[in-house]
């Protein structure tokens, strides 16, 4: 299968390196960038795919199937868009577009045309969130009660979008995932510390049936590196610390139990402190992954697991979360 990919930034450069390496699934015939530079050296490290500063060409070729993009996040409806009326299946990167309006456009249009849209959701890919998903499913934690994920670092500062922007599809898409529903409404606080308007420091919680919430923490202005998400279930609690070199998840046997026999309250909830079980779960990188499954999406026409309704799902959440944010934290559903 032939493919293009459009943009090599900071992050296009990783998806280039390991859409190269599956040789066996497909093979990216051409690299787009509007940077001579990025051009030059492209050919250099690259020198059997066509480098161009026009991804128009890539829609012009008949014999590319597929175009990933990863470019601004502004940009991704737009070219988006263009690809899937010109017959492309789609890999756009997080988020799908910055409004939901756009995204659900790119939805009705990728079902019009039978053509894949995925996500660049990548969490959704990683051992760790599926093997924590299948305790879930199984029933090992129990009810959910909570849940809350960090996402923090002394990183690099963007001047094109907040933290939220930034950092926030990544523990959507994993919150959402592990819950397997979207919220009905969000309140979202932060703070413009180094820019103004720009917040550096964000605070969501959303809120779901049946009481259930999540938190999720994001800065780039931290003094900690942390990648952490907390399910706290009526049975057990599971911890994943990614940044774990081993052992990065951990299944906690404590809780409160229930007794029915009591003859005060405070014998009728008892606290349990069991075992810590940490889960044999094989490794694989997430983004080799992420990009092998879209392949394997379109050639066997299935429906991938960050598809376009659940980049729609993410987009919806990020909305009211920023139109939250915008006004001081005042809840807002989730339309």
């Amino acid at each position: 299968m032939n493919i293009g990919i459009i943009g090599a930034g900071y992050w296009g450069k990783n998806l280039i390196r390991t859409f190269q390496t599956l040789g066996s699934l497909c093979t990216v015939r051409y690299i787009a960038d509007t940077s001579p530079e990025v051009i030059v050296n492209l050919s250099r490290q690259y020198p059997h795919t066509t480098i161009i500063d026009n991804y128009h060409t890539i829609f012009d070729d008949s014999e590319v199937r597929a175009v990933v993009i990863s470019t601004p996040a502004a940009t991704h409806y737009k070219i988006a868009k263009e690809a899937l009326l010109r017959g492309k299946h789609v890999f756009v990167e997080k988020p799908m577009t910055l409004n939901t309006d756009e995204s659900l456009e790119l939805v009705r249009i990728s079902e019009e045309k039978n053509r894949k849209l995925m996500v660049g959701h990548l969490l959704l890919y990683h051992p760790c969130i599926t093997a924590i998903k299948k305790s879930i499913l199984s029933g090992e934690i129990g009810d959910i009660y909570y849940l809350y994920s960090q996402r923090l670092n002394l990183g690099k500062v963007r001047s094109d979008e907040n933290a939220l922007l930034s950092f926030g599809p990544h523990d959507i898409s994993v919150a959402l995932h592990l819950l397997g529903e979207s919220p009905v409404s969000v309140n979202v606080h932060g703070q413009s510390y180094l820019q103004d308007g720009i917040e550096d420091v964000v605070f969501l919680t959303l809120h779901f049936h049946d009481r259930i919430i999540a938190n999720i923490q994001l800065s780039w202005l931290d003094p900690h590196k942390i990648r952490r998400v907390t399910v706290v279930g009526s049975k057990k609690m599971i911890f994943f610390d990614d940044m774990e070199p081993q052992e990065k998840v951990k299944i906690y046997d404590k809780g409160v139990d229930r007794s029915s026999e009591y003859s005060s309250y405070g014998e009728f909830l008892s606290l349990r402190d069991g075992d810590i079980t940490i889960p044999g779960i094989k490794m694989a990188e997430p983004l080799k992954l992420e990009c092998a499954h879209f392949i394997e999406c379109i050639e066997k026409d299935l429906t991938p697991l960050s598809d376009g309704r659940n980049g729609l799902m993410v987009t919806r959440v990020l909305s009211a979360s920023q139109k939250s944010l915008k006004s001081g934290g005042i809840s807002k559903l989730i339309e």
